[in-house]
């Protein structure tokens, strides 16, 4: 008699029971099935299909060149590997800023094409209507404020945010009215621990911090980043567990020198 293991999906309900008893969050970015698959099968609780694909994926300097195509193309092949984790899909540049009808009709094309089980988008009061208009169709929304990767030609860097008070007192502004028009958690990026643990303490929906030190409820990054698969890319609030990128060409310059040799296949290798 087989024994099925019941898979208790996470949902935007549980992440908020998380943070209510003090569980912290892990999510990272996937991009792809087979990833995804693993990501999953390792227990992470969110899984972001990050418009970070822009850069790991295919190569771009900036998050601005992916398309919504590319994004649901991402989307659909992550949400067919996973089976616990609750999907996030990010709303790419151009798809939803300055319009909320448009914001919708991205969210939603989003989320029939992709089955995925949230959006995320970036900004605050300069987007609200959009999220709004989104929320109002029912879509789960994730927010992002602090460094907001899709704004980087208006900073013009990829400092650290919100060190200046004004601009601080704007993101803990822009948190509460995240919270109050219904997102269900929101990512802060590369800011002051101190300001992220009073957003996360200010709020009662979850916080999840790269580079927002450890008053978060969450902690999200980049799986090529952390596996070391791309190593040109080094943050403080990176934690590189692993150096993929050494194991791969290892691996593959080791097939190459045993199909130069004929060592590859051997006699139990072919039919």
């Amino acid at each position: 008699m087989s024994v099925h293991k019941e898979i208790r999906k996470v949902t935007t309900h549980r992440l908020a029971e998380m943070k209510a008893r003090g569980e912290k969050i892990s999510m990272l970015t996937s991009y792809d099935y087979s990833m995804a698959q693993l990501v999953d099968e390792a227990g992470v609780d969110v899984i972001l299909v990050g418009d970070s694909a822009s850069n790991v994926m295919a190569g771009n300097q900036t998050t601005l060149p992916i398309t919504l195509d590319q994004m649901i193309y991402h989307g659909k092949s992550v949400v067919n590997a996973v089976e616990r984790a609750l999907v996030v899909v990010d709303l790419p540049f151009g798809s939803y800023q300055g319009n909320s009808k448009k914001a919708l009709s991205t969210a939603i094309r989003i989320m029939k094409e992709t089955a995925t089980d949230a959006v995320k988008l970036e900004g605050g009061s300069e987007v609200i209507e959009s999220v709004e208009r989104i929320l109002s169709a029912g879509i789960p929304v994730m927010g992002h404020l602090g460094l907001m990767p899709q704004s980087i030609n208006k900073f013009g860097t990829y400092s650290v945010r919100a060190r200046e008070e004004a601009e601080a007192e704007k993101l803990l502004t822009d948190a509460k009215l995240l919270e109050e028009a219904g997102c269900f958690a929101v990512v802060l990026e590369k800011i002051p621990a101190e300001l992220g643990e009073t957003v996360s303490k200010s709020l009662t929906i979850p916080i999840i911090g790269i580079g927002a030190g450890g008053g978060v409820d969450g902690q999200v990054l980049v799986i090529h980043d952390m596996l070391g698969i791309t190593q040109q890319f080094s943050p403080r609030f990176l934690r590189r567990y692993h150096n993929l990128a050494a194991e791969i060409k290892g691996a593959v310059g080791h097939y190459i020198e045993d199909v130069k040799s004929g060592g590859f296949p051997n006699e139990k290798e072919q039919y």
